[in-house]
This record gives structure tokens, sequence and C-alpha cells, in this order.
């Protein structure tokens, strides 16, 4: 069976899946249309000021579109935020004092994470972490790659300030975070420390089900612009949302003390947020068929891929498991042929601030490192996986995978 015909077969295989996605889909889409509607959004909200950024009434609605999106008290969406990363780490350090305890319940965090909280990086990386600020850090490790629920009860006690919950897989092989998931850990964790903050990266998950983290318990959650809540067309920045002490408490580490949420001229990119944001459950949707078609063809020629077409999706990533650096790079390398920019340029490995591991990226993106648009990049480590992204749209993944078959078939 050739290429075409094999897509084609696995096509009408997916109408179930698809037709899910696409409910999906359609419920959040009008929910973000409700929240532009009831918050008034109008052309002079795409409009900047300069300087300090005082009395920004289009940064004042975003705000508060993206609160209503996410059934929070407050929301604060900067283009400031470097990545997602950084806007994680306001959250950490905003809320974190010293003597208080953060514990990850997902064992260890993704790559980037671990320098923030001082369990990996070199010297100068951690003497400005978490930990050197005094921070107590545990984590509850994987079981069978999975969450121990029984252990993160035995491990929550008045003494933990934070739940950290990371609810995409990051460069591990453990499933992504259901918003079922993400709810039974927040109800452990309330139960044991009404107190304790239960806070979600929400990065690669937003649209992906038609509840957020915040509708089932999570107090703060946050996530990057260059991922789903962007629509594929916003720049840089990140948001935040949650409970509004909380997101107080981060915005005083993205500006000041006393300044808070109030300040920072947006530098006329109102429009394109806000216009990302409307377009983000339908570009979220295209990525979540490709993914879906891509783990069904995988299924079909015999790769190792994870989670499988048939299972209930919580992110946008699809991994292909290859066991040795070589397919692994070949793989990255079809991706970036096949990419709009770039198209011509051969990625190879390299040490990336933030990554204790060699990591090969293709991601010929228009917005440089956006993972809402096709991509694929992976630790050089075992067991090699490949960590499919994306999709602007959903011939565009097809595309990929046609020409990945042309060449294994």
């Amino acid at each position: 069976m050739n290429s075409k015909d094999l897509i084609k077969q696995a096509e009408k295989a997916l109408t179930k899946e698809f037709e899910y996605i696409e409910e999906t889909r359609d419920y959040n889409q009008e929910k973000v249309l409700n929240a532009f509607i009831d918050n008034k959004v109008a052309p002079e909200h795409f409009y900047t000021v300069s300087g300090y950024g005082h009395d920004d009434l289009g940064r004042e609605v975003l705000d508060k579109v993206f609160a209503d999106v996410f059934k929070a008290e407050k929301a604060i969406v900067r283009i400031h935020f470097a990545s997602g990363t950084h806007t994680l780490a306001c959250c950490l350090f905003g809320n974190l004092r010293p003597g208080d305890k953060l514990v990850s319940v997902a064992g260890a965090p993704y790559d980037t994470m671990q320098e923030v909280i001082g369990t990996a990086g070199d010297d100068i990386t951690k003497e400005d972490s978490l930990i050197a600020h005094g921070v107590e850090y545990e984590e509850v490790p994987l079981k069978n790659d999975d969450i121990d629920f029984e252990n993160l009860e035995k491990m929550i006690n008045k003494s933990v300030k934070m739940v950290l919950i990371q609810r995409s897989k990051g460069y591990s092989t453990r499933k992504s975070l259901s918003i079922e998931t993400i709810e039974k850990i927040c109800k452990i964790v309330k139960s044991k420390n009404p107190e304790c903050i239960c806070f979600v990266d929400n990065c690669y998950g937003e649209f992906v089900e038609s509840k957020e983290p915040i509708e089932v318990g999570a107090d703060l959650i946050a996530g990057s612009l260059i991922k789903n809540p962007g629509g594929g067309i916003v720049e840089a920045g990140g948001y935040i949302a949650g409970k509004a002490k909380f997101v107080d408490k981060a915005a005083n580490r993205l500006t000041a003390p006393g300044i808070g949420s109030e300040g920072g001229a947006m530098f006329n990119q109102h429009r394109l947020i806000f216009q990302g944001l409307f377009m983000a459950p339908s570009v979220v949707s295209e990525a979540l068929k490709g993914a879906v078609l891509a783990a069904k063809i995988f299924q079909e020629i015999g790769y190792d891929s994870t989670p499988k077409y048939w299972e209930k999706r919580t992110d946008i990533i699809q991994n292909i498991i290859f066991k040795a650096p070589e397919p692994l790079e070949q793989f990255c390398r079809m991706i970036q042929s096949l990419s709009p920019v770039n198209g011509y340029v051969t990625p190879i490995p390299e040490y990336i601030p933030g990554y204790e591991d060699q990591v090969i990226m293709a991601g010929g993106t228009f917005i440089e490192g956006s993972t809402i648009e096709l991509s694929a990049d992976g630790p050089m480590r075992a067991p090699y996986v490949a960590y499919m992204q994306g999709g602007l749209n959903y011939a565009h993944v097809k595309i990929a995978l046609k020409r990945f078959l042309d060449k294994v078939i």
C-alpha cells in the first residue's frame, strides 16, 4: 500500500476521534467568543500606550478576557514573559518564601524547570535557584510511569506551601495529566492541606479538553503564548491566571512590588494576542487531529508511539520512541525539511540553555520556538524520543506524514 492510500485508510478509521476533537473545539470556541462579547472587546482595545504603560485599557480588558476563558479570579497576560519557563518562574518566586516547601507531584519536572528549582544547572544557575533562596523541595516519584497517589497523600502535610503539577509529559515517557487526574491531585492535596497552592504548568494543554485546571480545583495556572493560547500568531509572552492574590504575587515578581500588573507597555501587541486567543481553539484542534493521525500511522507501520490514537488527549504532543540517536535525528531533519521557514536548514544536536543533554530541535516556524506550529524535538539520551507537536493546519501535518511514509515504506 502506498503512502497516500495508507493515510486515506487511517483517516476513515479515525471518524470517531476527529468528531470528538471537533466537538471540543466548538465548545471552547464558544467559550472564548463569549468572553470577548461579555468584556465588550472593541477596536480601541487594540491600541497601546508607551513608557510606563499606565492606564492601558486594552491590557486591562485582555487580562479580563483571559480570566473569563480560564474561569479565574484574575489573569495577567504580558509579552514581557520571555518564555513559558520565565512565566512559571514568576509564579514560583512570587509565591514561595524561604522555609516554604514545594512538592512536584509527577516526579522531576521539565529540564528547564529543574534549573529554576535548583536540582540541575551550573554553579551560577544554582546560586539563583529556589533552593538557593531557602525553598525546600521534594518530588513524588512516579509509579509505573504514572502518578503515585498513595505516596502523594503521605507527602502532603501542613508544611507544604505549593504543589507543582506539570500537565504535559515534558521530556519523559509518562502520560500527560488529564483534567480528571489534575482534579484528583487537587482533591488529595486540599484534603491534607487546604491552604496549599495547587499550581499547574498548563503548557501544551490549553483548549485540548473542555475544562481547564482552575475549574477542577487548581489555584494558579500558567502557560506560554507561543504555544496553544497564542493561536500561532502571537509573537512572544505568557499568561498567568488563578486566584487574585497568587496572580498579584507573580505579577510583582515580573515587574516590582507596587507596580505588579499595573505597568508595562505592550508595544502594539494587543490585537495579535486578542486575535491569537480567538483562533486558538481551532488551531489546537488542527494540531490534535494531526497528532491523532500520526499516532494511527505510526502504529500501522510498527513504531512505538504514544499516546495511542484512541486514547483521550490532554496535550498536543505525540511521542515517537526510536531507541537510537540516528533515527531520532533523521526524523527531526525530515520535519525541518518540510517546514515553511528554514526548510533548507539541517538541524543538529547541540547544548541549549536550560538543558543538561544535547537537544535536537526541528522547527521551521514563523515564530521562533513556537510549538503550536509543526515541530519536533528531543534530548539526545535514551530512549531517544522525538516529541512531535503542533501544526497550524491539519494539511501540513498530513503532508509531513506522507513524506515520512514515502521514505520508510
